[in-house]
C-alpha cells in the first residue's frame, strides 16, 4: 500500500496571500492555509518527494525524519524548486536522487550552481541530478514511475502516474500540478487512476491554470475514482464551501491530509 500526504496544496503566492485579508486569506480554518504544493509518496521501505518549493522546510518539519529516497520535479518554476537547498540535512543518509526534464535540470544548475561546482565547500546538499523524459519508466526503491508531458500554458512540465511495484492493477496514483491542456496522446497516462491529484486555481478562467470545472471535467474523462484538486489560490474560496458544491469523488485537498493508495 502507498500513502500520498499533501505537504502543500497551494498556489506560487500561497493562502494567506501576503498583504491580503479577502474571505478566504482571513478565514481561520486551519484547512484555508495553504502552502506552496509538494507531496510525499510512501510505501514501507520507499519514500518519493514530489517538488520541493520555498516551504519545504516547514513542510517537512511534522513529518518523520527519515531517507528521502528520490525527489521528482514537475518542473523549473521557483514554487516547485526553490527549497532545493534545504535538502542538506538529508544528505546525511546519502546523496539525494532528483529526477527532472531538460528544462527543469538547467534551471536547478542555475538555482544551485555550487551544488554542482568542481570543488564543492562542505556543506552544500550532495545532489545527484538525473534527467528524463515523458513516457520513459523509472523505479525509485519500490516505486514505478512514469513520467507524461502536460502543457503549462507554452511549457511542457512532466506529470507522473505513480505505482508500488507488484501492487497489481489497483493503487495507482496519477499526480499532476500546473497543467492547462494535455494532448490526447498523453491522456492514457492519466486514465483510470484509484487516486488523481491535479491542479484547480480558482474558479475564473486563467491563461495557464485548469479552473475548477476544468478540472472536474478533466477527471471525469479521464474515469479517476477519487480527485483530489491543488495548486488553489485565495481565490477558489473557502475551502469547506467549495467541497460543499463539488462531487464526493472531487474535493479539494488540504495541506497535512494523508491518503491511502
Amino acid at each position: 500500500m502507498m500513502k500520498l500526504t499533501f505537504l502543500g496544496t497551494g498556489t506560487s503566492c500561497g493562502v494567506p496571500t501576503i498583504g491580503c485579508r479577502c474571505y478566504t486569506c482571513s478565514s481561520t480554518d486551519a484547512k484555508d492555509k495553504r502552502l506552496r504544493c509538494s507531496a510525499l509518496v510512501e510505501t514501507e521501505t520507499t519514500r518519493v518527494l514530489i517538488d520541493c518549493g520555498p516551504d519545504f522546510r516547514q513542510q517537512i518539519m511534522d513529518q518523520p525524519f527519515r531517507k528521502i529516497d528520490g525527489i521528482l520535479i514537475t518542473h523549473a518554476h521557483y514554487d516547485h524548486m526553490g527549497g532545493m537547498d534545504d535538502i542538506r540535512p538529508y544528505c546525511q543518509f546519502g546523496e539525494i536522487n532528483v529526477y527532472a526534464d531538460t528544462l527543469a535540470c538547467k534551471g536547478m544548475l542555475q538555482m544551485l550552481p555550487y551544488c554542482f561546482a568542481e570543488n564543492r565547500y562542505p556543506g552544500v546538499p550532495a545532489i545527484q541530478l538525473h534527467e528524463i523524459h515523458p513516457h520513459e519508466a523509472l523505479r525509485i526503491g519500490d516505486v514505478d514511475i512514469v513520467p507524461f508531458q502536460v502543457m503549462h500554458h507554452d511549457l511542457p512540465i512532466l506529470g507522473f502516474r505513480i505505482r508500488q511495484t507488484d501492487g497489481g492493477e489497483h493503487g495507482t496514483l496519477v499526480y499532476i500540478t500546473d497543467m492547462k491542456t494535455m494532448a490526447d496522446a498523453e491522456l492514457d497516462y492519466a486514465k483510470d487512476a484509484d487516486v488523481l491529484v491535479v491542479n484547480a486555481l480558482r474558479q475564473k478562467p486563467h491563461h495557464s491554470h485548469q479552473t475548477v470545472d476544468e478540472a472536474v471535467g478533466f477527471a471525469r474523462l479521464v474515469g479517476a475514482r477519487q480527485t483530489w484538486l491543488i495548486h488553489s489560490s485565495h481565490d477558489i474560496g473557502r475551502h469547506a464551501e467549495v467541497n460543499a458544491q463539488l462531487p464526493a469523488d472531487i474535493q479539494l485537498a488540504y495541506d497535512g491530509q494523508e491518503v491511502e493508495i
